[in-house]
């Protein structure tokens, strides 16, 4: 049986993951703050109590750890909407915490617990590239999505050898919470396609940006 590990796995995208995986025949390790109803109701095992973005939490979800992890997925995120007129530099910053560096410490910490071939993804979003910038606005996530692909590129490079692929990925608009459930799918669909990238990528390949859908989208 594989084993994965999910980080933000309380709702949404993450919930429906652990879904997918479990549904699969695996075994996921579900990582959150506090667990929802819904999640509890899956079948996963709970590492909760977990804040990513705290030394502390990194431990905690270690000291939680105790098998090979076939399957690392980073998706935990956060989404705020600054606009140059409003502009809020503490929420800016909470989002690099959360978007950008938590998924780097999450594997680093985990490096020596994923098990020989495990596969990374790490779960970024279109509004990252500098290319398909059309409409500004949203500085903090924007910004912390770009620092999240050049961090997983990195990661990419330095995992190759060890033979761990890194799956740098779009889940597309979803309908979530964190989108004030507007979108063009439901998570079921995004999970799926996620799921499918995670499985065709191959370490020590050149580093792509994809779509859930598997498009290539541009840095």
């Amino acid at each position: 049986m594989s084993v994965a590990l999910v980080t933000g796995a309380n709702r949404g995208i993450g919930l429906e993951l652990t879904r997918q995986l479990i549904a699969a025949g695996g075994r996921v390790l579900a990582v959150c703050r506090q667990p929802s109803e819904e999640l509890k109701a899956s079948g996963a095992s709970i590492i909760e109590g977990v804040e990513l973005t705290e030394p502390s939490g990194i431990d905690r979800l270690v000291a939680a750890v105790n098998e090979p992890i076939d399957r690392l997925i980073n998706n935990a995120g956060l989404l705020s909407k600054e606009s140059l007129d409003e502009l809020d530099l503490g929420a800016i910053r909470r989002q690099f915490e959360i978007n950008a560096v938590a998924p780097l410490a999450v594997t680093q910490a985990l490096l020596e617990r994923l098990a020989p071939a495990a596969k990374v993804a790490v779960i970024t979003s279109r509004m990252g590239s500098l290319a398909d910038n059309t409409s500004g606005s949203r500085y903090g996530y924007r910004m912390s999505k770009a620092a999240a692909n050049m961090m997983a590129v990195s990661l990419s490079r330095d995992l190759a050898p060890r033979g761990i692929a890194v799956a740098i990925l779009h889940p597309g608009f979803v309908r979530t919470g964190m989108t004030g459930f507007n979108g063009y799918i439901d998570p079921q669909e995004a999970a799926e396609g996620l799921l499918a990238r995670l499985e065709e990528a191959i370490a020590g390949e050149e580093p792509v940006f994809r779509h859930a859908n598997g498009t290539l989208l541009p840095w």
